[in-house]
């Protein structure tokens, strides 16, 4: 046996990590945001309000595999096993056993390894990225050069953060920037990225605005900072992360990859720890940093025999809190509603739905959660109409709600359940359903206005002129017998928060005729500073995101 581990350890280890891998990815039930990356799939395309498309292709080509979860999750999982095999490669001073250790202590590897979320081609294409780093650093060829530029860009594809990874690499060694062949790489990412930009640019930036001014901004609470710095102790272990951040951060490097990875953890780490000064942080947003962690600790840890004896130690609790874990998510055996909803709550009842509803598109209200779930495990197109009070998401672009106008389908909700005259008993909740014979939604109309920032006196009347947009069939329904009672609200929002609404009375059919409306309000708030956005509602159906934010500062 002794024989046996000692020469086919390295096979064992990713063997068994692979067939693990397989099994929860085939048995555990879709997450939500696995879900919506699904739906990503189904409408490829450059980009997405939340993410470039990088997941979505990989759950593209998965799912043409296998149709099922595995298919889903089969190329992430794969990425994280190639992830592991590079930054093995990348380890000074070669024990393989340690590396092993490491690896299992780490417990967000091993039980998110396989989840189809941008963090896991995050974490490989950043151990690429190191790698290649390596061997540009060693020698500016033409191939190194070619080989870093391709790993820039798609660990831009991947993950808005990749910025945060090729900045503190690059600026833990500046005489790199003396050197044309950088430049080079860097025009090559570029072009390999401008598909990309260019969606952006279409799309006027969207996702750039979303995550820079719109997502990650609450009025600040401590428990954001703690919360922050725990999670990230936990992130790394949960048992061990006490011995292998502060390992990784002890290490003294000896190479110029090691420094790249030491300025990148702790670039990396501070940068977020900041953020959480600005609003709370989620714990995967740091998940590139693991790399560096792995890599520096298992130096560290590799000349300090004391503290691998604590490593080794630790090891079976982690273990078995993962064995633990691993069962709880595939089988419903723990009575914790939270969790019996998370994993266990998807498979049965959206079948049953779909007899219920006979097979139409159906329409939720303002969850691409529920939406994107209730799609994968019903096979109906099914719609998230976004309330104009919360933020959009990616079903305020795709050519859904323009597939749905005017047709029949059925509206579901799990809120105010009144609304509805039947209502079924599920996992979830009970979920009321609603047949509508002729959908109507008006998301993809736009009103819209030049100024970007308004400013008035208290009690005193704002100006505003705005032209409307639509496409050309939401026009001629629109202008059809069906639409009178559309009209067109402003949304007045304070930190973030609605505050209150101002009906202007003007209905849809005559801000189309008239391709512009001039509004003269005094929306009597006190001062402060505040944003406003039109909406425009139909019936019973909730009001919709129909322009962008525009700053109001009452003096």
């Amino acid at each position: 046996m002794k024989q046996l581990l000692a020469k086919h350890h390295r096979l064992l280890f990713y063997g068994l990590w692979l067939l693990l891998g397989l099994l929860q990815a085939r048995l555990t039930e879709l997450q939500d945001d696995e879900a919506y990356y699904w739906v990503f799939s189904r409408h490829l395309d450059w980009g997405y309000f939340d993410h470039p498309p990088m997941t979505a292709l990989l759950v593209k080509a998965g799912y043409a595999i296998f149709p099922n979860e595995l298919g889903v999750r089969f190329f992430p999982l794969l990425l994280n096993i190639l992830s592991l095999a590079i930054i093995e490669r990348l380890t000074e001073n070669k024990n393989p056993f340690l590396f092993y250790a490491i690896a299992l202590s780490m417990a967000v590897i091993q039980l998110t390894g396989f989840v189809a979320v941008p963090d896991i081609p995050l974490i490989f294409f950043t151990a690429l990225f190191f790698w290649c780093y390596k061997k540009f650093t060693a020698v500016q060829s033409v191939l190194h050069t070619f080989l870093l530029g391709l790993s820039i860009a798609f660990l831009l594809y991947s993950k808005y953060h990749a910025v945060l990874i090729v900045f503190f690499a690059l600026l833990s060694n500046l005489k790199l920037f003396t050197k044309y062949q950088l430049y080079v790489a860097a025009t090559f990412s570029l072009l390999l990225f401008a598909p990309h930009l260019w969606w952006q640019y279409q799309h006027d930036w969207v996702s750039f605005r979303y995550h820079l001014f719109e997502s990650n901004v609450n009025a600040y609470k401590f428990s954001f900072t703690t919360d922050y710095i725990l999670g990230q102790l936990l992130l790394a272990g949960p048992v061990a992360g006490f011995i292998l951040l502060p390992a990784a951060v002890l290490y003294n490097t000896k190479t110029k990859t090691e420094r790249a990875l030491r300025f990148t953890l702790i670039g990396i780490y501070v940068f977020f720890l900041l953020s959480s000064f600005r609003g709370k942080v989620e714990g995967n947003w740091t998940s590139p940093a693991l790399v560096a962690v792995i890599i520096l600790a298992h130096q560290y840890l590799n000349e300090r025999q004391h503290w691998q004896k604590w490593l080794y130690r630790l090891l079976p609790v982690t273990l078995l809190l993962v064995l633990f874990a691993r069962v709880v998510m595939i089988v419903d055996v723990l009575p914790v509603k939270a969790i019996q909803t998370r994993y266990h709550a998807w498979k049965q009842w959206p079948q049953e739905m779909r007899e219920k509803t006979k097979g139409l598109p159906v329409v939720f209200s303002n969850s691409y959660q529920r939406a994107s779930k209730y799609w994968f495990y019903s096979g109906q197109m099914t719609y998230s109409l976004n309330l104009y009070k919360e933020r959009r998401n990616n079903y305020n672009f795709w050519p859904v709600e323009d597939s749905l106008l005017g047709k029949p389908v059925y509206f579901l909700d799990i809120w105010d359940l009144w609304r509805f005259p039947d209502s079924m008993k599920t996992p979830i909740g009970f979920v009321g359903y609603k047949y509508d014979s002729a959908f109507i939604s008006f998301s993809k109309v736009k009103i819209n206005t030049p100024l970007k920032k308004i400013q008035i006196k208290e009690n005193e009347e704002m100006s505003i002129i705005c032209t409307i947009t639509a496409p050309e069939h939401y026009k001629r329904f629109i202008n059809g017998p069906g639409s009178a009672s559309d009209t067109i609200r402003i949304g007045i929002y304070k930190a973030g928060k609605w505050q209150q609404d101002i009906f202007t009375g003007i209905s849809l059919k005559r801000a189309i005729e008239q391709k512009s409306i001039s509004l003269s309000i005094n929306p009597a708030l006190k001062p402060g500073n505040y944003f406003l956005r039109f909406a425009i509602n139909h019936q019973f159906y909730p009001p919709t995101h129909n322009s962008e934010k525009i700053e109001l500062v009452v003096d």
